[in-house]
């Protein structure tokens, strides 16, 4: 399973908007800083097309807000948008695994399965880097075995959220021990088709992840 989609591949419309996306939830454009196309076709080396289409996807998002006879402005996530986020993924994910273990196939029990081998293997070597990106493609192969194309960009897309804007951390050396302790008793739920230990061990994952995410913004 790719981790990374190949940006070469999409519009340019599309990477310009994951671009701006990006930066504008890790606070690279700060909150009620105006956006001009001049500055971005210059920053990113693009025409004024695809600024004004991502200018509008960015809109729909609530990340920037078109004021009239003034220009666009960010609107960053506060921590408070943040913690919603936490809450509203919570929610979802509890029902993903549920369904993604009534409906994954051995194949995505297997691809979920080597994931977690290399988050053991990355963990054990103290890559980070490594480490966070299986955590990722772990949920995302949740994502798909719930065979719910709604549930899946709904999740991906508070995902990339929760990814971007999170604060510089400094991780203690149990950090990755943890994760993966609670990614394995989600596995477990997984491999064994029991639902209810599904629901309470991605319920206590995110509850945790929420816990570790909120201690940084104080």
């Amino acid at each position: 399973m790719d981790v990374i989609s190949d940006k070469s591949t999409q519009p340019l419309s599309a990477n310009l908007y994951a671009d701006l996306q990006a930066d504008i939830l890790s606070g690279e454009f700060p909150d009620n800083s105006k956006l001009t196309e001049q500055v971005i076709c210059k920053k990113y080396n693009v025409s004024r097309t695809p600024v004004r289409e991502a200018f509008r996807q960015l809109e729909a998002d609530g990340l920037i807000e078109n004021v009239p006879n003034r220009g666009a402005y960010v609107t960053a996530l506060s921590k408070r948008d943040i913690s919603d986020l936490f809450d509203l993924r919570s929610l979802f994910e509890v029902q993903a695994i549920e369904w993604a273990i009534k409906r994954m196939t051995s194949d995505d029990i297997d691809a979920l399965r080597e994931t977690v081998e290399f988050m053991e293997f990355y963990t054990l070597r103290g890559d980070i880097e490594k480490v966070l990106m299986f955590n990722s493609q772990f949920h995302s192969i949740l994502y798909q075995g719930t065979k719910d194309r709604m549930i899946q960009k709904t999740l991906s897309t508070y995902q990339t959220y929760l990814k971007h804007s999170a604060p510089a951390k400094t991780y203690t050396g149990d950090y990755l021990k943890i994760i993966l302790e609670e990614h394995k008793a989600i596995f477990d739920a997984v491999e064994s088709k029991n639902p209810a230990a599904g629901r309470k061990a991605m319920e206590y994952h995110m509850e945790q992840s929420k816990l570790r995410r909120m201690s940084n913004y104080f």
